[in-house]
């Protein structure tokens, strides 16, 4: 066997080594989170994100015997997974920075930050000016039809199921920066493709909602927002990666005389 092919195994097995324990660091402090969320503060956690019901003098139930143990494991694990986070962040970025240029290094931080901080903002925005809106639609609705006998463990799925799309739906302006600098996509194209992104958005925020118009409509006009968001960020975008080709073709001649 001869010496390249020892160091092109020692470094995969190094890789392997590296992955392996980032995902034993990773899996151990999301345990200890949910440990400790679940026997310290699941029931706060539960009666905070109730509020916009029980405010209502509305009272949650469950109806079934597991129907409380198993969502407060629900919540305990999801608050584990964002209390845990950043150890799993760090760890996944000890990992992919020995693979990366200097440059490229300062780019995927600063799109990784922005990227977290939007989603942080899509899911503040809706809990605090979207959702209070949605329940009382809901509510309103139902009035007069029939008395309001809402479980646990489906007013968290429909939270989380309503909350979790607007998260993301906020990462789209960073989504077209990141395709436009590759190459992908370009302001005009993503003008010229509008007519087919709305009934893209539309058709999304469908699958992604809750099976209600006004939910998906919530959904979708701030995805159109950011849409257009997005355009202008990717005008920024082809404009430096235009400035970086100009200066590149720069020093090629410079380096040619």
């Amino acid at each position: 066997m001869s010496e390249t092919q020892n160091e092109s195994q020692g470094t995969l097995l190094e890789h392997f080594l590296a992955l392996r324990r980032a995902l034993i660091i990773s899996v151990i402090s999301i345990f200890v989170a949910f440990i400790l969320i679940f026997y310290f503060c699941s029931t706060q956690i539960i009666k905070l994100v109730s509020l916009p019901i029980t405010q209502r003098g509305i009272k949650i139930i469950y109806t079934a015997l597991s129907e409380a143990m198993m969502t407060q494991l629900k919540i305990s694990f999801v608050c584990a997974v964002i209390a845990a986070s950043p150890i799993v962040i760090w760890q996944l970025w000890n990992f992919i920075r020995p693979a990366l240029y200097k440059n490229e290094i300062r780019a995927v931080r600063a799109i990784f930050v922005v990227t977290v901080l939007l989603f942080l903002a899509g899911i503040s925005f809706c809990y605090l000016c979207i959702y209070g809106l949605a329940v009382n639609f809901f509510l309103v609705a139902g009035d007069n039809i029939a008395e309001p006998m809402i479980s646990i463990d489906r007013y968290l799925g429909f939270l989380l199921s309503f909350i979790l799309p607007f998260g993301f739906s906020f990462d789209l302006p960073v989504i077209l920066y990141v395709t436009t600098r590759i190459g992908l996509t370009n302001p005009r194209m993503l003008i010229r493709k509008f007519k087919y992104v709305i009934l893209i958005i539309f058709t999304a925020a469908a699958i992604l909602t809750p099976p209600d118009v006004f939910s998906q409509i919530m959904l979708a006009l701030p995805l159109l927002v950011l849409y257009w968001a997005g355009i202008i960020v990717s005008v920024f975008a082809c404009r430096k990666k235009r400035k970086k080709e100009l200066v590149h073709h720069g020093q090629q001649e410079l380096a040619e005389q």
